[in-house]
């Protein structure tokens, strides 16, 4: 229950000297309508008995009347009796120069201004009374024949309401204390004032309170019970340890084992099939087994199996297109083809992620120095493609250009020379022989790592002169 930094701002803005000064109750009571809304009335409230309270924050005692006035409109149409803030406005009324003096203390109004305030409260139309400025009312002479309104009914109902609430309740000291001397600057006490009033740690309703002592009940000793206190001499105790006691066996906390290990080597077989299974049994685990989109190009270099299974169970999570994202753009591999590739061939991923993925693999072959590596990694890239045309999940139309470029680049690779043909083909409309070019260039419908399984055998293929 706390003001943001800006209502506490428009709070102040509208209790400012120059608004209080020059302008009437009633444009303050609008004001205060306009920029709060009915359910922020009590928090609204907190605050102004704040600053009614202590004199660092309101300069001057025009703005104080205010913002008493403001605390009365904050539940003007509810009856008095149940108003929140009456038992302040009562104190007001019936409060006399030196009588219960403490810190934090309501002021002492003048008659004129208690006269006001319980005519405000007793009257029916208020409008008339709010016509007038702040700096009128506190300037204007008493009145004897306008006496203050009787107001003994309202404060009787007030104490029959609070006889019910327990002594502690209302035993209580503010936790905020005014520095006597009064040093600081109006910025500096507005900062002071947003630290006490915005955040989560709002003091406005705090208070020490006294705390409740109770006597502590006498241990039962019986013959059965609590043997260890009198240890008897002629009977022999043993200390047992329970080894299983603190250690949690649950499915969760073996899957969150099993994934922090993964993220970091590759998984034995049994490990995998039993976090695959686990997976399988609770389809919920997935949330709860401390996986993240930044951690995802691990779990894919170490484990891509397991990154496949888990982004199949997340297609429904609201942040998969951030493991998209992540997937998409992390460092070309053969692993995540492998899992890009899987996952085209099982789900229907969105269209600008495949092409990303197509694109940033190109940019990889192009600036890569090493060629060994470079070859390597064309002749997986063009095994993917061709997988990708011919389960028809991407249109090649759209990125003809880029991938046919490319394939210019490195012709002299045998697979970027059999993509090359098959586009010509897709281009001329003949499909009669892209399966026959498919067969010829190797392709087949295993996985994309076939195509390094003798990656340590694979020679360099010179150009052709």
């Amino acid at each position: 229950m706390y003001l943001s930094v800006n209502q506490l701002s428009t709070l102040m803005s509208i209790l400012s000297e120059e608004t209080v000064e020059n302008q009437t109750l009633e444009y303050l009571v609008s004001q205060l309508h306009q920029y709060f809304k009915r359910e922020d009335n009590f928090k609204v409230g907190c605050t102004l008995l704040m600053l009614i309270q202590h004199s660092d924050f309101l300069l001057n005692q025009t703005q104080k009347f205010a913002a008493i006035i403001l605390c009365y409109e904050l539940y003007r149409n509810e009856p008095i009796a149940s108003n929140p803030l009456a038992p302040v406005f009562m104190h007001l009324l019936h409060k006399k120069v030196g009588k219960n003096e403490y810190v934090g203390d309501l002021p002492v109004l003048t008659m004129p201004v208690k006269i006001f305030l319980s005519n405000l409260i007793m009257s029916q139309n208020s409008k008339e009374l709010l016509r007038k400025s702040a700096k009128q009312v506190l300037t204007a002479r008493s009145d004897p024949s306008k006496p203050v309104v009787n107001t003994a009914t309202i404060l009787n109902t007030i104490k029959d309401r609070r006889k019910n609430l327990p002594r502690t309740a209302k035993s209580s000291l503010p936790v905020i204390i005014p520095d006597p001397q009064k040093t600081e600057t109006k910025e500096g006490a507005k900062q002071v004032l947003e630290m006490l009033i915005s955040g989560p740690k709002s003091y406005v309703s705090h208070n020490f309170k006294p705390e409740m002592m109770r006597l502590v009940p006498p241990l039962y000793v019986s013959k059965d019970e609590i043997a260890w206190i009198s240890k008897d001499s002629r009977t022999s105790h043993v200390i047992m340890y329970d080894k299983t006691m603190c250690v949690s066996t649950s499915a969760a906390t073996e899957a969150r084992e099993l994934m922090t290990k993964a993220l970091k080597t590759p998984l034995t077989l049994q490990q995998q099939q039993h976090l695959l299974a686990e997976l399988v049994n609770d389809p919920k685990l997935v949330y709860h087994i401390g996986l993240t989109p930044c951690k995802l190009p691990d779990l894919v270099e170490n484990n891509p199996l397991i990154a496949i299974e888990v982004l199949l169970k997340l297609m429904q999570s609201h942040s998969i297109t951030d493991y998209f994202s992540v997937l998409v753009n992390m460092e070309m591999s053969l692993h995540s083809m492998e899992v890009v590739n899987r996952l085209t061939t099982t789900v229907e991923l969105p269209t600008e992620f495949v092409h990303l993925y197509i694109s940033n693999c190109i940019v990889a072959c192009e600036t890569i120095k090493d060629q060994y590596m470079q070859n390597r990694l064309v002749r997986l890239v063009c095994v993917f493609l061709q997988s990708l045309i011919r389960n028809k999940i991407i249109n090649v139309q759209e990125l003809f250009i880029e991938v046919q470029a490319f394939c210019i680049d490195f012709i002299q690779i045998r697979e970027a020379s059999a993509l090359f043909r098959l586009l010509k083909q897709l281009e001329t409309g003949d499909t009669c022989s892209i399966g026959n070019i498919a067969a010829a260039a190797g392709i087949t419908p295993s996985t994309i790592a076939a195509a390094a399984k003798d990656k340590d055998k694979e020679k360099i293929v010179p150009k052709e002169k």
